[in-house]
């Protein structure tokens, strides 16, 4: 598979910063090397973007369990016990999945690291493998630092509510997030990535519109050549005290400013809220030192 496929070149040309790309991208590889299995090993939480291949729609997911329930079971492949809640949206696309494009995002906040793997994902026995396309960590940047969880003993996640737009609970849930997790998809694969700010980075304008600003990253533009390519996408937002998972599906597109700054447009048609979803419970966030001031 290329490094970049046409739509992340043409925001790179936008933005006058293919050459910065073309070096940028020489940490993406194939092979999962010793120090990420060990990191992978550690996390209670991995995040799944894939497109379901009956609706069509894009969707972020959670899962969790404890340490270990990820972990690399060769040099190109991890191997996940469990699966997505059976009320998650994309549960049915896992069942018996065959070649299934994903991207998957292990944030781990007492660090302030990530690690994704990209590829294609088949149904096993005790849950699924990922046979990967694309293994790459990405810098602290926006990572906001949780210095520690618990798994809460007896949460259970609660009925989900489907709706069609935001609640007015649910504009304020986001716009209180200091993170989210941003599912997209291309002609060959899937993508999931994280995106952190200060509360107030992320704003819903409407019931069915949300908007975030690009801030300054890797300049590899693999999310937002993505979304040049095919506007489907799939947000995730978590309370980190409460485990309320709010998972949003919709279409996105870039929005450039003539000063250079870009901003995403977020149109939703789908929202599906669960409370208690996730066992863990973190401790107060410190913000990135890198994080603007929201509206900047």
């Amino acid at each position: 598979m290329e490094t970049y496929h046409a739509g992340s070149r043409a925001v790179q040309d936008r933005a006058g910063v293919r050459h910065i790309a073309d070096h940028v991208g020489q940490i993406i590889g194939q092979g999962i090397k010793p120090v990420a299995a060990a990191f992978l090993e550690l996390q209670p939480l991995l995040v799944l973007g894939a497109a379901d291949p009956t609706t069509g729609k894009v969707w972020a997911s959670p899962l969790t369990g404890p340490p270990g329930f990820v972990r690399a079971t060769g040099p190109h492949q991890i191997s996940v016990t469990g699966a997505p809640r059976p009320a998650d949206p994309l549960t049915p696309a896992l069942t018996d999945a065959r070649d299934l494009p994903v991207g998957t995002i292990a944030l781990d906040p007492r660090t302030r690291r990530r690690m994704r793997v990209d590829g294609q994902l088949r149904t096993t026995a005790r849950g699924f493998a990922i046979e990967a396309e694309r293994v790459f960590s990405n810098c602290p940047k926006y990572i906001q630092r949780r210095q520690s969880y618990e798994t809460v003993a007896g949460r259970e996640p609660e009925a989900a509510r489907h709706g069609a737009e935001l609640t007015p609970a649910q504009a304020e849930f986001i716009a209180a997030a200091d993170t989210f997790f941003l599912a997209t998809v291309h002609e060959h694969g899937a993508d999931a990535s994280h995106r952190g700010g200060n509360p107030g980075f992320v704003q819903a304008i409407s019931p069915h519109e949300l908007t975030w600003p690009d801030y300054a990253g890797n300049a590899m533009f693999l999310s937002l050549g993505n979304l040049l390519a095919d506007p489907r996408a799939g947000l995730l937002f978590l309370d980190w005290t409460t485990g309320t998972a709010l998972q949003l599906t919709g279409e996105a597109r870039t929005e450039f400013g003539a000063d250079g700054e870009r901003g995403v447009r977020f149109t939703l048609t789908e929202v599906v809220e669960t409370p208690a979803a996730l066992p863990l419970r973190w401790s107060a966030p410190e913000y990135s030192p890198a994080n603007p001031e929201p509206g900047r």
